[in-house]
Order: structure tokens, then C-alpha cells, then sequence
């Protein structure tokens, strides 16, 4: 309710139907009293039901009849003091009304770079400590102008209270920074000193609401190799920013639902199929996929620097790789000399770094791929009203934290890999930051099970360090469940199929092709993939011809395998062949996995592709593009014994496959129709899935279109991660189930 604008919303409402009392801020919420006839309060609920302000959030409502008060008018009184309970807001795009303000040539905000009222602009990014209050964030050093200031203070106007509100005389100041010369932009021509840059092939820099985006010419194929080259990243796509939806749909095929995403008041980057016969755009965007991730301008600096450079750009992350985006100047050209050597910056501080969420759409659904920017910290309430305080770590990739107290769910945005110092401050800087919000300390800390996992051993050091904090560790998989349960409140048994990379599992292999029955408080593995060998551990994850090697050694003898005559065979030499059987046989340096994201990548090489993997998940994303190349519901076969699925009839199918281009439609087709015989295993068990594998859009298609053909009830996760961004919440949603031990 903070900072959307709900108390001047409330007040002229009262003042339409003729109303009189109060509304004010407590921890907890918004308190209204009113009184009046009862047909004018009945109208005064009418409207408040259907017209709230967009960024409001109603999480309940409760009434009460009072004996009348007889108060003279309506009024917005001072916010009262108490614990903490009102969830933090994200930041938000620019919205029509300031966008309308900001191109107006009589407005005294033209072309403000910072323009923002209570519906949009910086919330999460700026904010210091709760309540969000101005001397709270970033604005505090930026005193208010007489003109701003009486703005602030008239609950008739859209600026009521808006924290981050300025203008040209008392806001945040633009500048130019180059990394060698010193010489001065003239303000006016910032923009278009930027411009001159980008249009000459260069990369620049430029202060969005959560850190920097780096930035080129999306249209200018040297222009993103030069970027590509720099940033060490040869396939891994970029990110693109488009002016409007118009110039978006000249080169993307959209859906209806894709559509609404990419304008909703969060700005996304959303995944979307690419228009074969576009020629506009830099080829180097996306290699070898068929989707692109777009997204349009959220604050009023983009917006302003695409309607004078007329072109899209590529818009990525500042960052070094597997690093945390860069929110401070001197850390810019301090990490990245060599790639950018000028960028557009201003003196507002970025208190809370926070990257882009990035978002798909499949068969009605919308997929949470990284949940940041617009939507971040996502929190709500729950049934649970555990009197702990709960920590939850999340996993090593795609961190994040949850929060889980007095009823409440806190997720916080999207970390990214702890396998950096950086990251790991990041992490750290990031607990700290949601403690200090919410005057949390925490007396439970849940952890992932595996030994070497960063956040557990922050997590072992914490509780040394406190020893009245109790510990709790969760199954990897079993978390991504708990995390598909907590978003839609489930608290009876699920069938759950957890497909991803790899896992710490139980039995101390790497799981990843699990199928559960679980609850809140526990769980049994009931079907899983049969396991294989990761030839060379972390380097079969890079190279997927070792992991379909492995699948051959387990299923031919040593001497059929050297006689095949087949591409993948044929790229190792006699002498690497032998070097593998014996590191296979003799399990040295080649754990077990049953993953079907691994199964992926042996795929993936026996359709012919052998270059090692630029980025996670390259394999899946580019079988998928193969697979929606074909209409077909043919299949290969798994089979299903005791609760183990056997892939060696599959891997003779796929070996004896005259056609290479159907392996990857006819392998997604295969996993789909075995989800499906799985489930009609249990049939009065509700399905879920989760984990990263189902980010695949044609897999999670072809399945949903199964399910409901045979009309099984099914869950996936819609508003927080499907993939280990999840992992947190899952963590604290067993957190919640399971009795305090201490």
C-alpha cells in the first residue's frame, strides 16, 4: 500500500461521495475510517473494489461499525508507528500519464530524464530502510523545489507523497563520463553524444534503475561482434530494447499474451519467436536459436535515448561473467575498460542493484525465468502463521533469498551464481539488506543439501556463529516442488516431476530426472531417469559428447562402440576412447547423474552437435529451435521398469535415425509422452512441474497439451522461477510445515 498512491485515492473518493474521517499508514497496512449515509458508503466500497491504483495491492480486508463520530471533513492524517508488516514495492516503469508529461513542450518536465509519480519509477532500487519514506532512499540529499514540494504534499495530485519526485531545478543531475578524456558534454547534447557513440559501432554504458546496461547498435553486425569479443561471449543472446511494440512486431511473430507481457507496467524482457524473414537485425543476437528476448524502455533515460536514435538496441547487463551487475561508476570502467570507455551516468545512488526479469509465455501460461526488476521483492501472505523467523538461502546458481515471517513470503530478486567474490558480497549484502528491512533476525536458516554449495557453507558458518539459530537442509529437487506448492498454497499430496541440470540428491548422485510424491513436510522418490556417467564430472556439463559417450558405454560393449561408425564416435580418437571406457569402468572422476538435463545434452550431441557449450542450457535451446522446425507427434521409446526410465531403446532409436533434423522434435515428444504415462500412474494425484528443464517451450507445450487433452489437473509455477531461482522459496515453504526442533 506504501508509495502507490492508495491514501490521496481513498481521500478523493471520500470527498466525491461526500465522506468524512481519516486514512493513514501503520506497519501493518492502511487504516480508513469513514462515515456518512449508507448509500454513499456503499458507493464509496463500490469504487474502492473496481478502481484502485495499479500498483496497489490488497492482501486482505476487514470492517468494523463504530458509533459515528461526527468529524468534519476527510483528512490524511500522519502514518503511526509500528512493527514493520507492509511489504516493499519494485520499481516500475514509466507510466502513460508521466510518458504524456515528459514529450509535453508546455510541461515543465519536458524530456525530464527522472520523471515519476506514485503509479511508477524507482521504489526497491532507491529505498534505504523501511517505511518507504524520502529521507529513507536515495532522494534524501535532493532537497525539494517550493514547486515539487507543494506537488508532494497535495493528496489531489498524482505526486502525492511520491518519494523519488524532482525536476530539472532540485532532482538528479545526467553525466557523461568517459574512461581516459575529461572534456565536458554540454547537458543538452547528453543524449546525443550518446548517440554519436552507438552509432559509430561502440559500446556504451548507461545508469538504468538497478545498475548499467551495456549497450550497442542492435542492427549493426560489427556492433555486436565487437560486443560479443569484449565480453568474452560468443552465443549467449542478448537482451534487445525496441522503442515501441510496433518495431518489436516488425521482426518478432507475438502472441496475444506475449503482447500484454511486453506492455505490462513490469517491462520484461520476454522471449518471442523471431520473423524468419526479418533482415533488420544483427544476425549475432541469438546464433542458432529461434527467439529473441525483448523488452521496451522502463525509465524515462531509455525512453529518451531510443526516440532519438531510431534503432533498437542490444541492452545487457554491465557485468563480468558470472558476476553481479555493476551499479557504481568507478566500478564500471574500473571491471570493464576494455569493452566500454563512456557512459551516461547521473548522481542518484543505486542503493539495491536489481537486473531485468526475464519471462516467457507458454500455452496461456506465463513462465518466470528470472524474477527481478518490476516484479522483485515478490511477497504475500500465507496461511502459515509459524512464529519463526525463517531464512532461506536458495541454491549456488540463480540465487535467491527468502523471508518467511508472521504470516508473510519475502522473495527477493534474482542474485545469480555464487562462483565469484563479487557474487558472493552480493549475496551477503543482500541478506543483510532484507534483515534491515523488515528488523528480522532470522532463528531458522534452510539450506540446499549439498556440502559444497556456498550458501551451505554460509549457512553451517552462520549457525556456528549463532548457536540458537537452528538449521535446516532440503533436497534440491524436493525444494522446486515446495516452491511450485507455496505459489498456489497446495498442502495435500502431489505427484511432482522435477526435471534440471543436476542436484545433490540423497543417495549423494546428482539427480535431475526425479518424479515425487510430496507434501509440505516430506517426500518419496518414486520414478527417476536411469543413471549414467558424467565423464570428467564438471567438464561433461560443458562438453556433451562425454555424457552421450557415457550413454553408449552403458548400454554396447567397449568393442562395438569403437567399431560405430557415426560423427559423435568418430570426434574422439582411439587413444581418448580407451582413456574414457576406463575412466567409466573404474568410476574415476565421472559421478553419476540421473539428469534429464544432462540427458538433454547427450542428445544434443547425438544430433550432430559437438562444439562444447557457450552458456547453460545452449543444448535445450537449441534442440528446441530444431524441434519447432517439425509438426509431428512421432516419438522414440522410453521404457518405464520398477521406477527407473530406461533410455537404451531411445539411444538404438536415435543411433539408427536416418533423419538427424526429427532426433530433437522426437526426443521432446518421447519425455511428454512419457510424463504422461507416469501420471497416469497415480491418477488421483494432482501434477506439478518444475525445474529448469521445463523452461523448454516446446516440452512444456506438448505436455500441458497431454494433460488436458486427458484432463489431469496440473500446477507450474507462473509468478515465481521455475528454475532454481525458486529454490528459496521452496526452502522456507518447509520451513513452515516442519516443527521447531529447538
Amino acid at each position: 500500500m506504501q508509495g502507490v498512491g492508495f491514501r490521496p485515492f481513498v481521500y478523493m473518493l471520500a470527498e466525491k461521495f461526500s465522506l468524512k474521517g481519516f486514512v493513514f499508514n501503520d506497519g501493518e497496512g492502511v487504516v480508513i475510517e469513514i462515515e456518512g449515509s449508507q448509500k454513499n458508503i456503499e458507493l464509496f466500497y463500490e469504487n474502492f473494489q473496481i478502481n484502485r491504483p495499479p500498483l496497489c495491492r490488497l492482501d486482505t480486508l476487514e470492517f468494523s461499525d463504530i458509533a459515528v463520530q461526527n468529524s468534519e471533513k476527510f483528512e490524511i492524517i500522519e502514518s503511526k508507528e509500528s512493527q514493520v508488516a507492509t511489504m516493499l514495492s519494485a520499481d516500475i516503469s514509466m507510466c502513460d500519464e508521466c510518458r504524456k508529461e515528459m514529450f509535453d513542450k508546455s510541461n515543465r518536465r519536458y524530456l525530464y530524464p527522472f520523471i515519476n509519480c506514485t503509479h511508477c519509477g524507482p521504489r526497491y532500487s532507491i529505498i534505504r530502510s523501511l517505511p518507504y519514506d524520502r529521507k529513507n532512499s536515495a532522494m534524501r540529499r535532493f532537497a525539494m523545489c517550493p514547486q515539487c514540494e507543494a506537488e508532494y504534499k497535495d493528496p489531489t495530485n498524482r505526486r502525492y507523497h511520491a518519494q523519488p519526485i524532482s525536476c530539472y531545478e532540485c532532482g538528479p543531475k545526467l553525466k557523461i563520463e568517459h574512461l581516459l578524456q575529461k572534456d565536458k558534454v554540454d547537458k543538452i547534447f547528453f543524449i546525443e553524444t550518446l548517440c554519436e557513440h552507438i552509432k559509430d559501432a561502440k559500446t556504451v554504458a548507461l545508469k538504468g534503475l538497478g545498475g548499467f546496461h551495456l549497450i550497442c547498435d542492435a542492427t549493426n553486425e560489427e556492433a555486436v561482434l565487437n560486443l560479443r569479443k569484449q565480453k568474452y561471449r560468443p552465443f549467449k543472446p542478448f537482451a534487445i530494447m525496441f522503442e515501441n511494440i510496433k518495431a518489436i512486431e516488425r521482426v518478432c511473430d507475438i502472441t496475444q499474451e506475449q503482447r500484454a507481457l511486453i506492455l505490462s507496467k513490469e517491462r520484461p524482457i520476454v522471449l518471442v519467436k523471431k520473423k524468419s524473414r526479418s533482415r533488420s537485425l544483427a544476425k549475432l543476437l541469438a546464433p542458432n536459436i529461434d527467439k529473441l528476448g525483448v523488452f521496451l524502455p522502463y525509465t524515462p533515460l531509455h525512453e529518451l535515448l531510443l526516440k532519438k536514435l531510431k534503432k533498437p538496441i542490444v541492452a545487457t547487463s554491465a557485468n563480468l561473467s558470472d558476476e553481479p551487475i555493476i551499479r557504481h561508476q568507478n566500478e564500471l570502467f574500473a571491471k570493464l575498460p576494455l569493452i566500454v570507455d563512456i557512459s551516461l551516468t547521473h548522481d542518484r545512488e543505486i542503493l539495491n542493484a536489481c537486473d531485468d526479469s526475464v519471462m516467457s509465455t507458454v500455452a496461456g501460461h506465463n513462465i518466470m525465468l528470472r524474477l527481478a526488476r518490476g516484479f522483485a521483492p515478490y511477497s504475500f501472505t500465507c496461511k502459515q502463521k509459524s512464529r519463526r523467523k525463517i531464512l532461506a538461502l536458495g541454491a549456488n546458481q540463480k540465487s535467491t533469498i527468502t523471508l518467511a515471517f508472521d504470516g508473510n513470503i519475502v522473495l527477493s530478486p534474482h542474485i545469480g551464481d555464487l562462483s565469484s567474490l563479487d557474487a558472493m558480497e552480493y549475496f551477503t549484502r543482500t541478506v543483510e539488506t532484507f534483515c534491515g528491512f523488515y528488523n528480522f533476525k532470522p532463528d531458522t536458516i534452510v539450506c540446499d543439501k549439498h556440502p559444497k554449495y556456498e550458501t551451505t557453507l554460509w549457512a553451517q558458518k552462520y549457525i556456528k556463529e549463532h548457536t540458537n539459530v537452528q538449521l535446516i537442509q532440503v533436497q534440491h529437487h524436493y525444494a522446486h516442488t515446495l516452491a511450485c506448492m507455496a505459489e498456489y498454497a497446495l498442502q495435500e499430496e502431489v505427484l511432482s516431476f522435477v526435471f534440471d541440470g543436476t542436484g545433490y540428491g540423497d543417495s549423494g548422485m546428482l539427480w535431475g530426472g526425479e518424479v515425487f510424491l510430496a507434501s509440505p513436510q516430506n517426500y518419496s522418490r518414486v520414478v527417476h531417469l536411469e543413471e549414467f556417467s558424467l565423464l570428467g564430472g564438471e567438464r561433461a556439463v560443458k562438453e556433451p559428447r562425454r555424457v552421450a559417450l557415457s550413454l553408449l558405454f552403458e548400454s554396447y560393449d567397449f568393442d562395438t562402440i569403437k567399431r560405430m561408425k557415426n560423427k559423435l564416435v568418430n570426434s574422439f580418437t582411439q587413444e581418448e576412447l580407451q582413456t574414457f571406457y576406463l575412466m567409466h569402468i573404474r568410476a574415476i572422476n565421472s559421478p553419476k547423474s540421473s539428469s534429464i538435463g544432462r540427458l538433454f545434452d547427450a542428445v544434443y550431441a547425438l544430433s550432430g552437435h559437438l562444439r562444447t557449450l557457450a552458456y547453460e542450457g545452449e543444448s535445450g535451446m537449441i534442440l528446441e529451435t530444431e524441434a519447432n522446425k517439425y509438426a509431428s507427434n512421432d516419438s522414440y521409446t522410453f521404457v518405464i521398469n520398477d521406477g527407473v526410465v530406461e533410455y537404451k531403446k531411445l539411444l538404438q532409436e536415435i543411433l539408427q535415425e536416418k533423419e538427424k533434423k526429427y532426433i530433437a522434435i522426437k526426443f521432446i515428444n518421447a519425455l511428454a509422452k512419457m510424463i504422461l504415462a507416469i501420471t497416469q500412474m497415480y491418477p488421483d494425484k494432482k501434477v506439478l512441474l518444475s525445474g529448469g528443464v521445463f523452461q523448454n517451450s516446446v516440452l512444456l507445450e506438448k505436455t500441458i497439451a497431454l494433460f488436458q487433452k486427458h484432463n489431469i489437473k496440473y500446477f507450474i509455477q507462473e509468478k515465481t522461477p521455475i528454475n532454481d531461482g525458486g529454490i528459496s522459496l521452496g526452502q522456507a515453504y518447509h520451513a513452515l510445515h516442519v516443527k521447531n526442533k529447538n
